[in-house]
């Protein structure tokens, strides 16, 4: 069999482990991503070489790009690793007409409308919402669902971009402000309580490996007002991990994603118990999340997702490795130093640390969960006391 040729797209520097999965298994491996990005440690002993694309170009010039280099190279598989890639890869891949998600299925894992309509077309409990587009169905929908809404770009990543409204005349300030770009938001009812997250691996449409977390914080608060972020297991002991491994199982059956890694977000209401779908990706978790359910399973959703994607492109079956079920947790804030010293927080369950300027991290990970639970609310209390700064929020999501 001829050597497998990968075209990763990248917007953020991320993937690097998938990048060296590919050529370990002697795939010839191209980058295309932004020139700003050039200077960053990518691991270009893996790679035949990068391409550079500036970030305003148009679609269809990304496109003939592609077509260009596809004249000498005659490309297997096109992969997006960051979010705001995978509509762009899918226009690619449609194009080039080659394997793996196309622009359709590519719409319910970047347009939080497309998801929300396909979710509750499928009966998954979700929050109200409407689409900026008609104004006299706004009207009705901030007449029947009492405020605060959040008003909701279709197309960013996370918490990006998102604002609450607190009344009608403050919403429709906000809509006159967009301007022609107002079909581009949905209007959504604001919906509190704790906040979680499924990082997935799928194979032949089946769940395949499933961890499944809770945020320390909503990411909307941490985003919009600061603080820690962090993200504890939930473990085989608690009933919600069942409730969150069918939600997410239904929720990916939902939007006909074949194989890839996913990243799922679930609210459960403070008003009704129910856990409430927020939004799903197609790609690995970003904020080291990877790296904490690498240190709680022993999975690498990088490594495994190059595998599927190889297994199929060669006509292969992919088995899941085995995974431990330990207990664990992360940590990261802005921080006040410029090199924040980390070493009192010694506890031999701490097994990874950030090194990132004006940053603080670290992972705990251990089988005994207790000392997970003893340790990470005094963690928090210390990252807070001693490291946390906090910054207006930017337009930018977390790497």
């Amino acid at each position: 069999m001829s050597r497998l040729t990968i075209l990763c797209v990248a917007s953020y520097f991320k993937g690097t482990r998938f990048i060296e999965e590919c050529r370990h298994q002697g795939c010839r491996v191209f980058l295309l991503t932004r020139p700003e990005l050039a200077d960053l440690p990518w691991p270009r002993e893996c790679l035949e070489e990068i391409f550079f694309l500036p970030e305003v170009v148009s679609r269809d010039e990304a496109i003939q790009a592609v077509s260009f280099l596809a004249r000498n190279h005659e490309l297997d598989r096109i992969v997006p690793l960051d979010d705001y890639d995978v509509e762009l890869a899918a226009a690619m891949r449609e194009h080039l007409r080659l394997p793996g998600m196309g622009d359709t299925t590519a719409r319910f894992f970047r347009d939080k409308l497309a998801m929300r309509v396909q979710c509750r077309q499928a009966g998954i409990c979700c929050p109200r919402f409407e689409h900026v587009l008609h104004h006299g169905r706004l009207h009705r929908f901030m007449e029947e669902v009492p405020g605060p809404w959040v008003l909701k770009p279709r197309s960013e990543a996370g918490a990006v971009g998102i604002r609450r409204v607190q009344d009608a005349p403050a919403f429709w300030n906000l809509v006159e402000t967009l301007a022609d770009q107002q079909s581009h938001f949905l209007l959504e009812e604001f919906v509190t309580g704790p906040v979680f997250h499924v990082d997935s691996l799928v194979w032949e449409g089946e769940v395949v490996f499933a961890a499944p977390h809770g945020y320390l914080k909503p990411p909307f608060e941490v985003w919009n007002h600061g603080g820690v972020f962090g993200t504890r297991t939930v473990g085989p002991g608690s009933p919600l991990r069942g409730e969150l491994l069918e939600a997410n199982r239904r929720v990916l059956d939902a939007m006909g994603l074949v194989r890839g890694a996913t990243h799922a977000e679930f609210i459960r209401s403070d008003m009704d118990g129910r856990l409430h779908f927020l939004e799903v990706a197609a790609r690995v978790g970003g904020a080291h999340i990877d790296d904490l359910v690498e240190a709680c399973t022993g999975v690498n959703l990088w490594q495994e997702w190059a595998r599927i994607e190889l297994a199929s492109a060669r006509g292969e079956a992919y088995r899941p490795p085995g995974a431990r079920q330990d207990d664990g947790g992360l940590l990261i804030c802005l921080s006040r130093q410029e090199k924040p010293d980390l070493a009192g927080f010694d506890a031999p369950e701490v097994v990874w640390r950030l090194d990132k300027t004006h940053h603080a991290g670290l992972i705990l990970s251990s089988p005994d969960s207790q000392r997970v639970e003893s340790l990470f609310p005094d963690y928090v209390q210390r990252f807070e006391r001693d490291f946390l700064a906090v910054c207006p929020p930017t337009d930018k999501p977390l790497a």
